[in-house]
């Protein structure tokens, strides 16, 4: 016999018991809806309250990170670079993530998230370390509080969970911005980080950078979901959706859910709505997937040109300010081409330099075989040098 076809059991009654009084929501679920069209700040009646400072300083790193860009690029294609994730036409999305974050908290960034590193005060050449293929990591991730760049798709994710939460534990006010591009959002790893963030209610902010494409893959082929950010409704957090392009209203929406998340509010996933300009690095070919009218139609909402407007209303927009600021884009370009061309010393021995606290028998045999053999090589080169030198003598007259 069947629970169904027990007494008093039947398929056919019009009411059913519901589930014991043990099942009860954890949240009212509504706060935690997105809003159904991206916040929005410049072009609204909004933007009178936004102070023209923060407008200028916005303008000048974008106008930065631009040219940051355009330059990695370049020196991308003269083979300075093994590969460049370029984020232009996503400058607001790096920018304000940077800016939103206090000296004392983290920040997590992916492999396209170079400019939000740069922004945050990393040395650019320190920035673009990884990607020439020097070291796994260019520069000390304590100095300016930014972990290592991760290429793997949002494996940063839990690390970024990890850290908010220990802090948290020590009772360090400490937030940790987390950024994945859409196509990390299909990873496991986003949804455990998602999920322990809200158990636990780390103080965690996940920033989706919705560019439209996972490599080749539209957002459309990924989710089904009415957005990315009303994912975070079923993790038990708020989810914000935001125009990724419009600078203030990402510095605003981001500065609110880090201060939530420091004064014991947990985690937030804010989802931005940008457009990848580039392709998705100098080693693919958009035109296989998008076509150039869509692109131009994304670049008529550029985020620099966004700005600008606000900037021209308010008289902002003066020729010695554009000036200066292209100056000091230019003079950081200069720079990091002058530095960047200058070919690096390489240790071959630093293969087995920071990959464990204390070093294996295995990476202890393998870095003495390697020694050995460029001593070898050393030793042969020297010999090679000598008879060379010895002939000469010994042929003159």
């Amino acid at each position: 016999m069947t629970v169904l076809e027990q007494p008093g059991s039947s398929r056919n009654k019009s009411s059913l018991a519901g589930p014991p009084p043990a099942w009860q929501p954890r949240v009212d679920p509504t706060p935690l809806l997105p809003d159904a069209e991206p916040y929005r700040l410049l072009g609204t009646d909004a933007a009178a309250r936004l102070e023209s400072g923060l407008l200028t300083r916005l303008y000048t790193q974008l106008v930065r990170g631009r040219r940051y860009n355009a330059q990695a690029t370049a020196l991308t294609r003269q083979g300075r670079l093994a590969v460049y994730p370029s984020s232009t036409g996503q400058e607001a999305c790096e920018v304000a993530a940077a800016l939103a974050l206090e000296d004392r908290d983290w920040l997590f960034p992916s492999y396209r998230d170079t400019l939000a590193a740069v922004a945050r005060g990393l040395d650019p050449v320190q920035a673009l370390t990884l990607l020439r293929g020097d070291w796994h990591n260019g520069y000390d991730p304590r100095e300016h509080r930014i972990a290592p760049l991760c290429t793997p798709l949002a494996t940063q994710l839990p690390h970024a969970v990890g850290l908010a939460h220990a802090a948290r534990l020590k009772g360090d006010e400490v937030v940790a911005l987390a950024m994945v591009g859409d196509g990390g959002t299909s990873e496991g790893d986003f949804h455990e980080a998602l999920n322990f963030a809200a158990v636990w209610q780390a103080p965690v902010v996940f920033l989706v950078q919705n560019n439209g494409f996972a490599i080749s893959v539209p957002l459309a082929k990924q989710t089904a979901a009415p957005s990315l950010a009303h994912k975070a409704v079923g993790y038990g957090m708020p989810g914000r959706l935001v125009d990724g392009n419009d600078a203030p209203a990402m510095h605003e929406v981001l500065t609110e859910a880090v201060a939530r998340a420091r004064r014991g509010g947990g985690p937030t996933l804010v989802e931005a709505v940008t457009y990848r300009i580039e392709a998705h690095t100098n080693a693919d070919d958009a035109t296989r997937y998008r076509s150039d009218a869509e692109v131009e139609t994304w670049k008529a909402h550029d985020p620099i040109a966004l700005l600008e407007h606000e900037l021209a209303a308010r008289d902002l927009l003066t020729d010695d300010f554009v000036g200066a600021t292209r100056d000091g884009a230019e003079h950081m370009a200069a720079d990091l081409r002058e530095r960047m061309n200058a070919d690096p010393e390489v240790d071959p021995m630093d293969l087995f330099t920071h990959v464990f606290a204390e070093q294996t028998s295995q990476l202890r045999a393998q870095a003495a075989q390697l020694r050995a053999e460029l001593d070898a090589e050393a030793a042969g080169h020297t010999e090679d040098a000598a008879g060379t030198d010895g002939s000469a003598e010994e042929a003159r007259p």
